[in-house]
């Protein structure tokens, strides 16, 4: 049995859409784990493409994990903490596991008929280092992207060579690992995606008692948080203008 872990981010769509127009062998099955958190962004992408995915021959299964609290004490992301005399730490990540891994798991042993799986998932060459074996004997892992020599700004390309919209990057609005452009995005665009990170960072503060918890690893409510770029506070930039040629070299 053949399965693509699709997150509907740039590179798991173009590994399905390769499937859809035959760049890549079929496969049984596309399964999209949905957190419930993800970005509007994603949702609305995959509202669109997953009839095209379909009619393109990729049988597409969305699954959901049993808990998606953000706040539960055992599925939590790695927030930050003020625990130590450094300042704080760090919570472990346990949200990819319950609310990616053990519900695609879950339909797999409930569909895969004592076959074993190969799990093809979306890595691409500049993240070569995300490549892991599968922990259980009866998955397989395979990173199609990677054996192409693609690497996500390949997979752009790949995309636009025919015809296909690229998607934003897929994660959940409150993801700790979101970095200072992405939370500018959302804080400019506002609307529900910024309201659902402010509204669990506010939640989880007291979660963990005797010590706070925070979305940012700055340790600071994301309400209270100058997001600006060092221009947009009014830093100088060297490099504003055309080079002169007087620099010595």
């Amino acid at each position: 049995m053949i399965a693509i872990s699709l997150g509907f981010g740039v590179q798991s769509f173009t590994l399905s859409a390769m499937v859809a127009l035959g760049e890549l062998p079929p496969v049984d099955v596309a399964i999209h784990a949905d957190t419930t958190h993800e970005k509007s962004d994603t949702y609305t992408f995959a509202a669109k493409w997953t009839p095209w995915l379909e009619a393109h021959g990729v049988r597409v299964v969305t699954v959901k994990s049993l808990r998606t609290d953000p706040g539960n004490e055992h599925d939590h992301p790695p927030y930050s903490t003020n625990t130590d005399s450094t300042g704080g730490g760090r919570l472990m990540r346990r949200c990819t596991g319950a609310w990616k891994i053990a519900p695609i798991r879950r339909w797999l042993q409930a569909n895969r008929a004592g076959q074993p799986v190969e799990q093809w998932i979306g890595i691409s060459l500049d993240e070569a280092m995300r490549m892991k074996p599968s922990d259980v004997k009866y998955i397989t892992h395979r990173w199609p992207l990677i054996e192409k020599r693609m690497t996500r700004g390949a997979c752009i390309q790949w995309l636009q060579a025919h015809n296909l919209e690229v998607p934003s990057k897929s994660a959940c609005t409150f993801c700790p690992y979101h970095d200072t452009r992405a939370w500018q995005e959302m804080k400019s665009r506002g609307g529900v995606d910024w309201q659902e990170a402010v509204q669990v960072d506010n939640a989880i503060r007291k979660a963990r008692p005797p010590y706070d918890l925070f979305v940012h690893p700055s340790r600071r409510p994301l309400e209270q948080l100058d997001l600006r770029t060092d221009a947009e506070r009014g830093q100088m930039s060297l490099w504003d203008e055309e080079c002169s040629g007087l620099c010595g070299v």
